[in-house]
């Protein structure tokens, strides 16, 4: 039996060794994480004042600006923070903190993203139906059973997790905390608990997948029926924003935690890990404003307000 030790802290891992290196690293990630809080602050700002934008199609896409802005502030400020102090070291609490949050998040953004999946199967395949089945108080709770089922999946995967004992150190192969790399600090026969866990998510999550491409099934068989190009024109531009996000989502997370053991290493984890938990949310706002005319045009009215209530200010302070 390994011995079984108590651990207050762990060791993350680090993206580099020389100090020069880690301030580069600081201010590379400190104008990533600017750029997504920038780029999600104005849509959130676009769809909270422009009046046009109250659809539900827009409300999740509220909801999912919240949640990108909650997981590149879980996983990038505590790398940022670390690079900037010359670092590794994160609290047990923190780990375990990061952990839940980190679950939550992710869990709760590609439960929303089977629902927007929904939504546009609804407004395209079931036009007349779309204010009946998509009510405010459906999105509400549709909204709600998102970010609830995530908090329940996270609750059951930290619990599961951070209750197993550990036997191989501290140190975690990972620039945050991830539960397949607590789990190999843990003995060899507690772990199968939080395996019976992931069975679970990934059963679930896979439903989800087969939910969401048989909505864009329907979705595209319905387009390519319509008989005005401008409406198939419509119909694309409003799905493919979406199921951009969704392939990238799904495939970076399928190349995380399903790539063979022979091509993983260290290195290659921290890239992948970081391309699944920093580019989406970072991107979220190109993808969704590169084909969508009123998002477009919601944000540069609210540039052009920004800049007009800029010059008035300063015209007030001229004497």
């Amino acid at each position: 039996m390994p011995n079984v030790s108590f651990v207050s802290e762990f060791l993350l891992l680090a993206f580099a060794d020389t100090r020069e290196l880690q301030l580069l690293h600081f201010t590379l990630f400190l104008g990533i994480y600017l750029a997504a809080l920038l780029g999600n602050g104005l849509i959130l700002s676009a769809v909270a004042c422009h009046h046009r934008l109250h659809t539900p199609m827009y409300f999740f896409l509220l909801n999912l600006t919240l949640l990108d802005l909650g997981c590149i502030s879980t996983t990038l400020s505590k790398a940022m923070a670390n690079a900037l102090w010359d670092t590794r070291a994160i609290s047990y609490q923190g780990c375990a903190a990061q952990v839940f949050l980190f679950v939550f998040l992710m869990s709760s953004e590609y439960f929303l993203l089977t629902i927007m999946a929904y939504d546009r199967y609804v407004a395209i395949c079931k036009p007349l139906h779309y204010g009946s089945l998509l009510g405010s108080r459906a999105c509400a709770q549709m909204a709600a059973a998102a970010w609830s089922s995530g908090f329940l999946n996270a609750v059951l995967h930290t619990a599961t997790t951070f209750s197993l004992p550990l036997c191989h150190g501290n140190t975690v192969d990972q620039f945050f905390c991830e539960i397949p790399h607590i789990l190999k600090l843990s003995c060899s026969d507690a772990y199968l608990r939080e395996v019976g866990a992931l069975v679970f998510s990934v059963s679930l999550t896979f439903g989800c997948f087969v939910f969401i491409v048989l909505s864009y099934m329907q979705i595209f068989r319905a387009v390519l029926r319509m008989p005005s190009s401008q409406g198939r024109h419509k119909a694309f531009s409003t799905c493919l924003p979406h199921l951009t996000v969704v392939s990238l989502f799904v495939s970076a997370v399928m190349f995380a935690y399903l790539k063979p053991p022979s091509i993983s290493s260290p290195s290659l984890d921290l890239v992948v890990s970081f391309l699944y938990s920093v580019l989406p949310p970072s991107v979220n706002l190109l993808i969704y404003s590169m084909r969508n005319k009123d998002l477009k045009e919601a944000l540069r009215m609210l540039l052009q307000y920004s800049v007009f209530q800029r010059g008035t200010r300063l015209l007030h302070l001229i004497p």
